[in-house]
């Protein structure tokens, strides 16, 4: 059965015209209307963010997955680094030399990092100054 809401108006069986609805109808027919738009954009955007965080889920495993084999070759490498030494000096010594230098490098990084982490420079300094300067401006267009 063909409807087009546009046109006429299905109540008990009978199709009326629009112009011989009461404002009591339109109004209703506004609210269940409006009602039905919302839960399909709710619909909607629960099918698009299933399909994000799939997305989200796939791309954090990749990164993962490449982490561990990028990490897996950092070891090789050092390991690399402490057979080649080890070809002029004592290998407890060449091991040595390596982890001291690798231990330094990551004790810089993690000293750098924590300082950029530090809450203090998390501030919006600009932003905050900003939304001051209009407080202001908006307690001065009030008076």
């Amino acid at each position: 059965m063909a409807f087009d809401p546009h046109t006429a108006e299905h109540e008990n069986g009978n199709l009326r015209p629009k112009a011989d609805r009461s404002i009591a109808v339109l109004l209703s027919d506004l609210a269940s209307e409006t009602i039905l738009l919302v839960r399909q954009e709710i619909a909607l955007l629960k099918a698009e963010l299933h399909e994000k965080f799939s997305r989200v889920g796939q791309g954090a495993t990749a990164v993962g997955v490449g982490a561990a084999f990028a990490f897996s070759g950092w070891l090789v490498l050092l390991a690399c680094a402490v057979l080649a030494l080890a070809t002029v000096l004592q290998p407890w010594l060449a091991a040595l030399i390596v982890a001291i230098v690798v231990l330094a490098i990551g004790g810089i990084l993690l000293l750098v990092g924590k300082k950029r982490l530090d809450a203090d420079n998390l501030v919006p300094r600009r932003t905050m100054r900003t939304l001051r300067e209009d407080e202001e401006w908006i307690k001065e267009r009030m008076r």
